[in-house]
């Protein structure tokens, strides 16, 4: 590029159909690939793999410490290149925190045209990533990039956890609360970002969301007894609640009413504007998850929209779980208590109330 040539502004999300973990393979396509894997041999030290569909894997190598892995990428969900890298590193260090660990490694993962766009676009995404990287506490050791007509960006992690300590996601006890330390509907929001149809002070909201790091909320999450962690991802709130309910044996009733929704988003539901992840997920739940006749489809939707980088929800004790809720709240996390666990209906969810948006 000669001297002093200005970059004429990139719209990331319009190299992309998808975007976020809105891209991801739909959960019943993915469980389909999954069941034709040869059977691993079993390894007493591989505690998490992937039999529970869980955030991260966890492999102990001492009886005081174990390795989390994890590896997340995906396709520009914002235009703007610096918080597209915040956000893509703060959703792959989630896997961790939801784990119950602590980050201590990462990879990049860049695939990017580098002849098409300007290599400012891509330094703006490390410089991102780099920044929410330093947040954690992590340390950036390498990485790969290939050169791909449409960007896409992400982190392998390396963390560590005491063997004791995992918090998988599929530990759920009856008589546990459900806490969820960040609103829903970002799959919406950000679909509607595409079309231009959100203000700068929306896109800034969403942004924020995903941008915030799920650290303070796992590390609160530490202190009590927390049975069972997920993040809430590309699957939904419903999509990621299920596989915690199947994986731990047991029936979740969800109060749509206490279920923290980002504004704007039913409007923009109601106007078409629902990716196509989204209904995928909301198919993949129909024999697990039962609505109340006071949540129309819109609010279904709502439940199964795709998230990018979104809370964790936590299966705590019951005798805890004011107190971790008090916890969380003064710490600054914008935790709800949305359910409980029961003993009875095994894999199956109830969602009952009546979803609030604005």
């Amino acid at each position: 590029m000669e001297e002093n040539q200005t970059v004429k502004p990139i719209k990331l999300t319009s190299l992309t159909s998808k975007g976020g973990c809105g891209c991801k393979i739909g959960p019943g396509e993915l469980m389909g690939v999954l069941r034709a894997l040869p059977q691993a041999e079993p390894n007493p030290n591989l505690l998490v793999g992937i039999d529970t569909s869980d955030d991260a894997g966890v492999y102990k190598l001492t009886d005081d410490l174990a390795l989390v892995q994890t590896v997340d990428f995906f396709t520009p969900i914002l235009d703007d290149p610096y918080s597209f890298g915040q956000v893509a590193a703060a959703n792959a260090l989630s896997d961790v925190y939801a784990m119950g660990g602590k980050p201590l490694t990462v990879l990049n993962i860049v695939a990017f045209p580098i002849k098409k766009l300007d290599k400012s676009i891509l330094a703006a995404i490390l410089s991102g990533a780099a920044d929410k990287v330093r947040e954690a506490g992590a340390t950036l050791v390498g990485g790969h990039s290939i050169d791909d007509p449409e960007p896409k960006f992400g982190l392998a992690v390396t963390g560590v956890v005491h063997p004791d300590k995992v918090r998988a996601n599929a530990n759920a006890k009856p008589g546990d609360k459900l806490i969820l330390t960040k609103p829903i509907g970002v799959g919406i929001l950000t679909t509607s970002i595409k079309k231009d149809l959100l203000s700068e002070e929306e896109i800034a909201r969403v942004t924020n969301v995903m941008s915030t790091l799920n650290k303070t909320a796992a590390e609160v999450m530490a202190d009590f007894d927390v049975h069972a962690c997920t993040d809430i991802t590309g699957f939904g709130l419903m999509g990621h609640t299920a596989e915690m309910a199947k994986g731990s044996g047991v029936g979740i009733h969800v109060s749509a009413d206490q279920v923290p929704v980002l504004p704007r988003v039913r409007e923009l539901a109601e106007a078409g504007n629902v990716p196509g992840g989204t209904k995928n997920n909301y198919a993949h739940v129909a024999d697990s998850v039962t609505f109340a006749p006071s949540i129309d489809e819109i609010g279904q939707w709502i439940l199964c929209d795709a998230v990018t980088s979104g809370g964790l929800l936590m299966s705590a004790a019951a005798d805890c779980a004011d107190a971790l809720l008090a916890a969380l709240q003064a710490a600054g996390v914008d935790a709800r208590m949305i359910g409980e666990v029961i003993a009875d209906h095994p894999g199956q969810i109830r969602v009952e109330g009546e979803l609030k948006t604005s």
